[in-house]
């Protein structure tokens, strides 16, 4: 019954986010994943968790200090609760700014669900989901910007990922932010001075090196909103999309490339009749891979359904592995078929690989294809495992070659979405100053690009954004 309350307490505060994000109750939450293992951790913030630990937490020191673990025990009246480990963070020196307690105890549910109940009979509250990381934000900890990079650290599964977000969390995007608001206020407050001795007739801003200043702003907004493809993509995994007339061998590659039996392998054509699809990481950088079904006409209505996904996916993916047949290929039918792929694309700028499959079968490339080609097509066979790692190697390179600084990469659609509102202010300020507006009117302008660069870090904000982000938090984070 007790755990049943805490649940409906957990949804009743969910539902009154912001009220109690904004309070200075001391929370409480497990911050270990859901289940049972060898250990899990709770955590305490708030100016009660010292007093609420003296109450319950029996150890072998008389008192605590700052970054030190305690070994004790855990006492709710006189029974026991569990041999714990408590370390203690004092304000100001804690991750949220407050006084912090963490206890490291077995990881029995039945455990961390007594000292939960336990903690809140002593005073505390029930954390909300991210509830922890808004209160290092507020108490200036973090900035908005390095507080999602934390929620991207957590769920990150590759290495460029990791290394993203590890370099959000350090704040050079947010200086790289902060540089470009530093830019537009030093206009701003040229601006501002001329109207306070618009009497007088002087110019503080010399025009020429405004706008030139402007175009140099724009230009660093538009190299970071180019970036968001690529930084997403990091993110979320790059889409790889495997196509190919039927039977050539594509879910065999898939299968292959993924290291299990992902998709059913058949001589029969026409085994694929919908869209297979997974992830994997190769050398630290994440790839989606997408086997479809092979475009070719058909009365069969499921294949048909497949067939319409094949183009959807095509047109979704960045990089299109195109395998064919070796054995059988033809040089006119090979154009026709690039051709008719081709025609599928709503972007002709796609990262197109052509792979020659079964190589096993011919005693070696055909000479028309090394005359049309070149090198540009990879030979392989699957079946016989040859030849992946130069598919492997091209994947990679792909990415390296359209490598960005970590320090400036954009992986989260909020603040891709806010650069995108302040490149337009940018840009409409320029069109002002090519028709000689006056600067009063091009500072509306650059007000409201100020406001939207200062959205992404935080400098300006709203509750119903900060419950958005920190909404989507694990709970104990």
């Amino acid at each position: 019954m007790t755990h049943l309350i805490l649940e409906l307490t957990n949804l009743y505060q969910t539902k009154n986010n912001m009220t109690n994000y904004q309070n200075n109750d001391t929370i409480c939450a497990v911050s270990t994943p859901n289940g049972s293992g060898a250990i899990a951790v709770i955590r305490l913030s708030g100016s009660k968790s010292l007093e609420i630990i003296d109450t319950v937490f029996v150890r072998t020191s008389k008192e605590l200090h700052h970054a030190t673990c305690n070994f004790g025990t855990l006492y709710d009246g006189q029974d026991i609760v569990d041999e714990v480990v408590v370390s203690y963070f004092q304000s100001p020196r804690s991750y949220t700014g407050e006084d912090v307690i963490e206890i490291s105890c077995h990881g029995s549910r039945y455990i961390q669900q007594k000292i939960m109940e336990l903690l809140i009979k002593k005073g505390a509250r029930y954390a909300l989901p991210g509830e922890f990381t808004f209160r290092a934000f507020r108490h200036g900890k973090l900035d908005l910007a390095q507080s999602e990079a934390v929620a991207d650290l957590i769920v990150s599964e590759s290495k460029k990922a990791h290394d993203i977000a590890v370099s959000q969390l350090k704040g050079s995007y947010s200086s790289s932010i902060k540089t470009l608001r530093s830019k537009l206020i030093d206009i701003l407050s040229l601006f501002e001075l001329e109207l306070d001795f618009g009497e007088e007739d002087v110019e503080f801003a010399k025009r020429d090196e405004m706008r030139q200043l402007l175009d140099d702003i724009e230009s660093e907004l538009s190299k970071m909103i180019k970036s968001f493809e690529l930084g997403n993509s990091i993110k979320t995994g790059i889409t790889v999309t495997i196509i190919g007339k039927p039977n050539v061998g594509k879910s065999t590659l898939l299968n292959l490339l993924l290291n299990e039996e992902k998709a059913i392998v058949s001589e029969i054509p026409g085994t694929t009749r919908d869209v297979i699809e997974d992830v994997i990481n190769i050398d630290g950088f994440l790839f989606r891979f997408i086997d479809t079904a092979g475009l070719h006409e058909t009365s069969d209505v499921i294949e048909t359904i497949g067939i319409e996904r094949t183009i959807e996916r095509i047109n979704q993916a960045e990089i299109i592995l195109h395998v064919i047949d070796l054995e059988n290929a033809e040089q006119s039918a090979l154009t026709s078929e690039i051709q008719e792929f081709r025609n599928h694309l709503k972007n002709k700028d796609k990262k197109w690989i052509l792979i020659g499959n079964k190589i096993d079968k011919v005693s070696e490339k055909p000479e028309w294809i090394k005359s049309v080609f070149g090198d540009e097509m990879i030979v392989i066979s699957a079946k016989k495992h040859q030849n992946i790692e130069l598919i492997n190697s091209k994947l990679r390179d792909y990415v390296l070659e359209r490598q960005i600084s970590d320090r400036s990469v954009v992986t989260n659609s909020r603040h891709f979405d806010a650069m995108v509102k302040a490149r337009e202010s940018i840009q409409s300020a320029q069109q002002a100053f090519a028709a000689n507006i006056s600067n009063e009117l091009i500072s509306v302008d650059i007000r409201q690009a100020l406001y939207h660069l200062g959205s992404i870090i935080g400098e300006v904000t709203t509750e119903d954004v900060l419950e958005t982000i920190f909404g989507k938090f694990c709970i104990g984070k």
